[in-house]
């Protein structure tokens, strides 16, 4: 869930509120760095800012015990799919302490789920595992203390993202957001004199929801009757178009993964999504039984994108397309992220500093 350096400029330039672009060299230590140097422009500007007008000081915390929770059962998840998909034999897959046990009964066996996940996690930080070989074939299995702070450090930057992002579709353009320690964000507004605004944008988690669409019926139908039971009528996000869509079939809670790209024949902007292995599953199973129908992805109340199911997909990641500029596609990504993060941010203060005295 790393975002990649080049969209995390761009998003700091926006909030510095720069109207220019910026050619970045392509070795990702170079945009690490760049991302740095424009960061410590940032703050050191909006500090001045605060210094001289005042403003909103406001520190959330990530939740990290949701954080643990939820890479331990991504690593279930992946661990039996490795064993059905090599015919490992086990027994006793549980979760247990933050890592995952099962037993293994043939040594081959042990060795093959061993290479298979060493091989899936090659120059991966954050999937990087210990193994631990309790006898009797008894093997324990938990994430390392490098990769858990990898993925701590990827949630915040994840959860930065999805503030800016949350403050710039309200209107304000002038914050730094950053991050404090290993999971805390400061968020610095200069000249907002009311903190609770801006905390009221965070008190609701994005919702992502995957919809069937009734075709029993037209939303036009539905809105000037009586809809079918379990339907409610949104609306396009981008189209403004009604659908009537049906109870939500899959939530956002199973994507590890969410990104703008461009679509590999039209080269149009798309936002594209991973889930893990449960969401993968759960939408192998739902396209399969739905083939030729429409299918609403949804973000909050509105429909960002409605395409047919052409066929099962089994790979567990898609595409969303809709007409979207650069900037869309790299909002939708970051609402999809958003409201993937595991738990909510936990207000931790918010207060309000007065501008220096002057001399």
């Amino acid at each position: 869930m790393t975002t990649p350096a080049r969209n995390r400029i761009n998003r700091l330039i926006a909030a510095f509120a720069i109207a220019s672009t910026m050619a970045l060299p392509s070795p990702t230590f170079a945009a690490d760095t760049q991302l740095d140097k424009m960061r410590a422009k940032v703050a050191a500007f909006i500090t001045d800012k605060m210094e001289k007008l005042g403003g909103s000081r406001i520190i959330y915390k990530v939740d990290s015990d949701a954080l643990r929770e939820a890479v331990t059962t991504d690593l279930r998840d992946d661990v039996y799919k490795t064993l059905r998909e090599g015919r490992i034999a086990f027994s006793g897959l549980v979760i247990r302490d933050g890592g995952v046990e099962l037993k293994i009964a043939d040594a081959k066996g042990r060795d093959l789920l061993t290479r298979k996940l060493a091989s899936a996690a090659e120059g991966l930080p954050t999937q990087a595992l210990t193994v631990t070989d309790a006898g009797d074939g008894l093997i324990r299995l938990a994430p390392t203390d490098a990769a858990s702070a990898a993925r701590l450090r990827d949630l915040v930057e994840d959860s930065i993202a999805m503030i800016e992002q949350r403050l710039k579709d309200a209107g304000v353009t002038l914050a730094s957001v950053q991050s404090e320690g290993t999971d805390r964000i400061r968020i610095f507004l200069p000249g907002m004199m009311e903190p609770e605004r801006i905390t009221a944008i965070f008190a609701k988690k994005v919702k992502v929801s995957f919809r069937l669409i009734d075709v029993t019926m037209s939303a036009e139908q539905a809105q000037s009757g009586t809809p079918p039971a379990g339907t409610e009528v949104m609306f396009g996000f981008k189209d403004k178009l009604a659908y009537l869509v049906k109870a939500s079939a899959l939530d956002g809670d199973d994507i590890s993964y969410a990104g703008p790209g461009f679509a590999s024949g039209t080269k149009e902007p798309i936002a594209s999504f991973r889930f893990n292995g449960r969401g993968a599953r759960r939408f192998a199973h739902i396209t399969a039984e739905n083939v030729g129908m429409p299918f609403a992805i949804a973000l909050d109340d509105k429909v960002i994108s409605a395409p047919v199911i052409r066929e099962p997909i089994t790979g567990g990641s898609g595409q969303i397309s809709g007409n979207f500029t650069l900037d869309e596609a790299n909002s939708v990504a970051m609402l999809l992220r958003a409201g993937s993060l595991p738990g909510r941010l936990g207000l931790v203060e918010q207060q309000v500093v007065q501008p220096a005295a002057k001399p």
